[in-house]
């Protein structure tokens, strides 16, 4: 049976900082820059999602679209829009992930992983124009 990959995209605005909370302030800015201010920045971010699979012959798709951002809806829009990731998203919080395009990237890969009965292949995180980050399934 054929494979295929479907990559669907979604936005969402948001807020956040990089900041390790046993470091000093200084510690922080001088390896974070400008992403460790402490009243955070934000950007329009793009989530780019890579499933694969068979392609049902039936449906000629390799997952229902209406399940699939459903599932978009509920694991990136609802849970980051509009949102400040380090206060909003506990997995984020102080101790926890650092919001970088790569971390988030690798959560959403996870979460969305555990939800959808395809192969979620990769995920990609724009910040703007000039910074994107992936990660991908281990093979």
């Amino acid at each position: 049976m054929p494979s295929a990959q479907l990559t669907r995209r979604v936005g969402f605005a948001a807020a956040h900082r990089y900041r390790r909370p046993e470091w000093t302030d200084d510690e922080n800015m001088r390896v974070f820059g400008s992403c460790a201010r402490p009243n955070y920045h934000g950007h329009t971010y793009r989530c780019s999602v890579t499933v694969e699979g068979e392609i049902d012959p039936r449906t000629g798709m390799i997952i229902d679209l209406v399940r699939l951002d459903a599932v978009l809806a509920t694991e990136i829009v609802e849970r980051f829009d509009h949102r400040n990731i380090n206060l909003d998203v506990p997995e984020f919080a102080d101790g926890g992930l650092i919001p970088t395009g790569e971390n988030l990237a690798r959560y959403l890969l996870d979460r969305l992983q555990s939800v959808l009965d395809v192969s979620v292949a990769s995920v990609t995180i724009e910040e703007d124009e000039t910074l994107a980050a992936t990660v991908s399934r281990a093979s």
